[in-house]
């Protein structure tokens, strides 16, 4: 979970003594990379690898002891708040029903892998997408890597707003209908939980472009 490396970080910038109920702290890719050049593996010293806190249970022990999250808020650049930053995954307790695919074949190619990008395309051309979101209308237009426009929110605790630009998003499908645009992140894991950057980010950044909702 990387908590040694973190606690380095703590360390050098006296994050302990911060007073997160007055603002986030601001910490730079190249401040992460500065307090941790003395460790010997990648995993501790890769900036992307010790941001990436995308359940409550995947964060350094710091991050739990003090009820922190940390948040991309520019390219390069994040903030570590306090307060809740994940959405729970409500447990699905409905029966399973049964779909009749509208293919008047089989697709043999969505056997092969385990990905979440081949069950969603294999959902969305056995048109079992259109039917739940009852929309027939919708394409596949939205896939890949994007980066936000600059977009303004209230997160944990804190009063200050936080000020988000630039930062890179990937959805793993995107769909647009007549009426409506339908961003979907998928998990083909067993995950209880989710941090809000996943969801929010995509949806703001969609938000700012489009008018359909």
């Amino acid at each position: 979970m990387n908590h040694k490396p973190w606690s380095s970080i703590f360390d050098k910038y006296d994050i302990y003594k911060h007073d997160f109920s007055q603002s986030p702290f601001v910490l730079t890719a190249q401040q992460i990379k500065e307090a941790t050049a003395h460790f010997t593996t990648t995993t501790e010293r890769e900036v992307r690898v010790l941001c990436k806190q995308d359940t409550r249970e995947s964060r350094p022990q710091v991050f739990i002891d003090h009820n922190l999250f940390i948040l991309p808020i520019k390219n390069g650049t994040y903030a570590i708040l306090q307060g809740e930053g994940y959405v729970d995954i409500p447990e699905i307790t409905t029966p399973i029903a049964t779909y009749k695919s509208k293919l008047n074949f089989e697709l043999e190619t969505s056997r092969i892998g385990n990905s979440e990008m081949q069950h969603l395309d294999f959902a969305f051309a056995s048109s079992l997408l259109r039917e739940f979101l009852e929309d027939d209308s919708l394409v596949l237009t939205i896939r890949g890597r994007k980066y936000t426009p600059k977009f303004e929110f209230y997160a944990g605790k804190h009063r200050q707003k936080i000020s988000v630009e630039s930062v890179q998003t990937e959805i793993d499908a995107g769909y647009e209908g007549e009426h409506q645009i339908v961003l979907i992140e998928a998990k083909n894991a067993s995950t209880k939980n989710t941090i809000i950057r996943q969801l929010y980010y995509p949806f703001r950044q969609w938000k700012t472009h489009l008018k359909r909702k």
